[in-house]
């Protein structure tokens, strides 16, 4: 069977599943921050197999009400923000500019692992999530979906501290000054992006690691350069240049106070 025939059996599969486990997150037997079941007894509950179950999860994490924890499992709620020293310093620190040359150094041999280690079900969510960005009513839903595709293809690289990599930059990256560049950057670009994305899940798909690595650097490049020439990409920057002077002034301040 095909991954486009797999995806075509999988949606309508997963549509239900979406409507049991929101269901079960609604009887208010797993509150907020609690652990849900592992995928293998989640499978055998709902009587579908992992391929579905996947898909279905990743739908309730873009609306977020789920979040998945590389080694840890599935739990309930939004995404909590990490609130630590070290990211509410990054965010502090880092400007657009910063978090694009981080992702080109990280996410093309992502793409590459992934072509090498996904399996069908890694492709399959992939390309469920291509449906959705095609689907996505306005700019946050598209942002949602953008974040879990991204983190779909470490997840299929199948290397935990690439993935806590991903997740890193992605938690300065939501709390950094660019967020207003999102919606201004992506109108204009929206059409070139879904040819990117589906380059890169096809590479992945047909086990070519060089173009996936190619495939997503190009990628990458564009959004760098669309950001750039956003209107609001300057404002941006210029936050982002506030913010570390301002951090740069109460760390001297600090080490002078040390001395004293």
């Amino acid at each position: 069977m095909s991954n486009l025939d797999l995806m075509g059996t999988c949606v309508p599969l997963a549509d239900d599943v979406v409507w049991s486990l929101r269901k079960m997150l609604d009887s208010g037997n797993h509150p907020v921050g609690t652990r849900l079941p592992a995928e293998r007894n989640l499978c055998a509950e709902l009587k579908v197999s992992r391929t579905v179950l996947r898909t279905a999860l990743a739908r309730l994490e873009a609306e977020g009400r789920l979040w998945r924890n590389v080694g840890q499992g599935t739990f309930v709620g939004g995404r909590p923000v990490k609130t630590g020293n070290a990211i509410v310093l990054a965010s502090a620190l880092t400007s657009p500019a910063e978090v694009m040359e981080v992702r080109l150094v990280i996410e093309p041999p992502g793409a590459f692992h992934a072509a090498i280690r996904a399996t069908e079900d890694d492709i399959a969510h992939l390309q469920h999530c291509l449906s959705k960005l095609d689907g996505s009513p306005n700019h946050a839903n598209y942002a949602r979906w953008d974040s879990t595709f991204h983190r779909g293809i470490f997840e299929a690289a199948h290397n935990s501290l690439l993935l806590m990599l991903f997740d890193a930059v992605n938690d300065v990256r939501s709390q950094a000054s660019w967020s207003s560049v999102w919606e201004r950057m992506l109108t204009p670009n929206r059409a070139a992006f879904r040819q990117q994305h589906k380059r890169i899940v096809e590479a992945i798909a047909s086990r070519n690691p060089a173009s996936a690595q190619e495939q997503m650097r190009a990628h990458l490049d564009l959004v760098r350069d669309a950001i750039s020439f956003a209107p609001t990409y300057k404002h941006a920057l210029a936050d982002g240049d506030r913010s570390r002077s301002a951090s740069k002034m109460v760390s001297k301040s600090k080490n002078k106070a040390g001395k004293d």
